[in-house]
């Protein structure tokens, strides 16, 4: 009979590790508030019929595959959330503030959009409104107020191609964009209903950037963050 010492039986069961592996590793991540400081875009409960996440912030499978064109300027990041929705789904100020765009088109995401700067600086960016939005340039607005409704940024007429809103939060300066995962009040786990496209898999580092709270700042103008030599799409 073959006896074992503790060592040699945890490595028999696969459970002896070497030293060095045990020790956790932290992965990069942006300092972001402990407690979230705006709402979600809707009156509605999400669900089917109402709306619900289509494509979150960050190392998307989507971006990744539009990292070259639509999202270049990004670092092929997706630098929003695109929340799916019937088209003229009225859309509501995540927080008080000011708006400082209305069709601005310096921040894309048309056809209509509207931007609000909100008392720490954040700005807010609805994008793919269906109408100009309900709000002017230079008005107060407060959390919950009407921005627009929503529309569709391939087909506006018939909004029967892709009809969402489009949730972006940057910095001060306009070249940062933020997860609002961190910043907006949501039971975000659920708020996918089963549709979750998933983030791209880098090879080279196949932990990072994998879950709704740990993506990346985005850098508008910066090199690309996925420009994956080994990848996986799931």
């Amino acid at each position: 009979m073959i006896r074992l010492d503790r060592r040699r039986f945890l490595k028999f069961l696969g459970l002896a590790v070497p030293a060095p592996k045990l020790a956790p590793v932290a992965l990069k991540q942006a300092a972001e508030p402990q407690e979230p400081l705006y709402q979600l875009p809707f009156a509605t409960p999400p669900g089917p019929s109402t709306w619900y996440v289509a494509q979150w912030y960050g190392n998307t499978n989507i971006a990744y595959y539009i990292r070259n064109t639509i999202y270049r300027e990004g670092q092929g990041l997706h630098f929003g959330i695109d929340f799916a929705c019937p088209c003229e789904t009225e859309i509501r100020a995540i927080g008080d503030g000011v708006v400082v765009g209305a069709d601005d088109f310096s921040f894309g995401a048309g056809p209509h959009n509207a931007i609000v700067q909100h008392a720490n600086g954040d700005l807010s960016l609805y994008g793919h409104l269906h109408l100009f939005p309900e709000v002017r340039w230079g008005q107060s607005i407060a959390a919950g107020d009407l921005i627009g409704y929503s529309g569709d940024s391939l087909d506006n007429y018939g909004c029967a191609a892709l009809p969402h809103l489009h949730l972006e939060i940057r910095r001060p300066n306009r070249k940062i964009a933020v997860n609002p995962v961190h910043l907006v009040k949501a039971d975000w786990h659920n708020l996918a209903l089963g549709r979750f496209l998933g983030f791209v898999k880098d090879l080279e580092n196949p932990r990072r950037w994998q879950t709704l709270e740990d993506q990346p700042e985005t850098r508008f103008g910066g090199p690309h963050l996925n420009n994956y030599t080994r990848l996986w799409m799931r």
